[in-house]
């Protein structure tokens, strides 16, 4: 038996397909990604099966983008996993507002839920629920489970996730939710399999093009960098980050709308807005400018300060764990966080660093360090997997 575990997003699809009674470390059977979907170019399939890559572009004739991928990969899972007793499709979902915070089956009822999330998170949000339309119509006959990035996070107190704002809005639903968590999730998992102090007060950082942190004790969230929606806390790829209020009451009283707000926060401030050139860590080190420099140093400032706000939160700090494209990926950005970060406890191992393979977990503290430092590639595709395999045996 097996599960599909798709995200779908505004310019890429990507999925794996998972045992359901795999080995949690092992691999999937069959992942990759469709690229290009937001582009006028050509679609670029990327899969990966048995230890080999291929990739190719997809002919769509005039097919609307996201039906092309979709048709692709109904075509490769006949041709490379034939045989495969393809039983539930997970899908990512960001939002599940306050009220869902456990996996889901998908009905019209959730659906039309979902839907009325999107303003909560309009880059990702209507993409997800158009991926779960999508396949449920591609797929009728399996199960199609939403599994929720704001769940994770539903261990908040209410002194965390509460606004300073009147009850009436609260009650509208106004409230901090934070994101990523089907990446912490699975970060806390295999940090459980890899020491003891799992249990304790641990600080994960998800730093990629979404950037957030989040402070664990026990396992559970109490703490997190994201708010009421995507764009709060860390500096990110095109993001800004948390931003005094009083900056967009300013830009309204210069006759900014909606729309234009919407794209300046959400798609040209943060890495790009700041560097001029890109919302790639790697391309701002490569650039080497001025304003590349700054950008690079303003997003690891960022992650420093709220770090050890996360600790103080907490009472201490008994792990720290890097994940994400730029956490698993930039050694330079980890080693300075970690030495900025030493009167915590924190001694890095510079060589574990340096050589810390992307493809398994790394320990990256020296010996004699307070805190224990990892480098952990996440599978939020798992953690969906893992969750439409617990509804399946739940009767669906």
């Amino acid at each position: 038996m097996t599960v599909l575990a798709v995200n779908a997003g505004s310019s890429t699809l990507k999925f794996a397909l998972y045992p359901a009674d795999s080995d949690p470390d092992g691999a999937a059977l069959l992942s990759g990604s469709v690229d290009g979907l937001a582009t006028q170019g050509p679609l670029l399939l990327r899969w990966a099966a048995n230890g080999s890559a291929t990739q190719t572009e997809l002919p769509c004739h005039g097919e609307e983008p996201f039906a092309c991928a979709l048709r692709a990969l109904q075509n490769l899972l006949q041709e490379a996993a034939a045989g495969q007793d393809l039983r539930a499709i997970a899908h990512r979902v960001v939002h599940g507002g306050g009220v869902y915070g456990q996996p889901v089956r998908v009905d019209a009822k959730v659906l039309q839920a979902l839907e009325g999330f999107s303003p909560l998170a309009p880059l990702h949000q209507p993409h997800n629920v158009a991926g779960i339309r999508a396949f449920a119509v591609a797929f009728p006959a399996l199960l199609q489970v939403a599994c929720f990035d704001t769940a994770f996070h539903a261990s908040m107190p209410e002194v965390e996730y509460a606004f300073a704002l009147p009850h009436t809005l609260a009650d509208q639903g106004v409230r901090r939710y934070g994101f990523h968590g089907l990446s912490y999730q699975y970060v806390m998992q295999c940090l459980a399999r890899l020491t003891p102090r799992a249990k304790g007060r641990v600080v994960m950082a998800h730093l990629g093009n979404g950037a957030s942190l989040c402070g664990a004790l026990d396992g559970h969230s109490r703490a997190t960098s994201m708010g009421f929606s995507a764009l709060d806390g860390l500096m990110m790829g095109t993001r800004c980050g948390s931003l005094d209020a009083g900056v967009l009451l300013h830009l309204l009283g210069q006759g900014w709308d909606r729309a234009r707000l919407e794209d300046l926060l959400y798609r040209h401030s943060g890495l790009l807005g700041v560097s001029g050139l890109s919302a790639d860590m790697r391309q701002l080190r490569a650039a080497d400018t001025p304003r590349a420099r700054l950008a690079i140093q303003m997003f690891t400032y960022r992650v420093i300060r709220e770090a050890g706000a996360m600790a103080a939160c907490l009472g201490g700090l008994d792990a720290l764990v890097f994940t994400g494209g730029i956490g698993e990926h930039d050694a330079v950005l980890r080693a300075v966080v970690c030495q900025q970060l030493a009167f915590l406890g924190i001694r890095l191992d510079t060589e574990c660093n340096a050589h810390a393979s992307m493809d398994a977990a790394a320990r990256l503290h020296a010996q004699g360090s307070s805190v224990e430092v990892w480098m952990i590639p996440t599978d939020e595709g798992r953690i969906a997997a893992q969750a439409a395999v617990a509804v399946l045996g739940m009767g669906g």
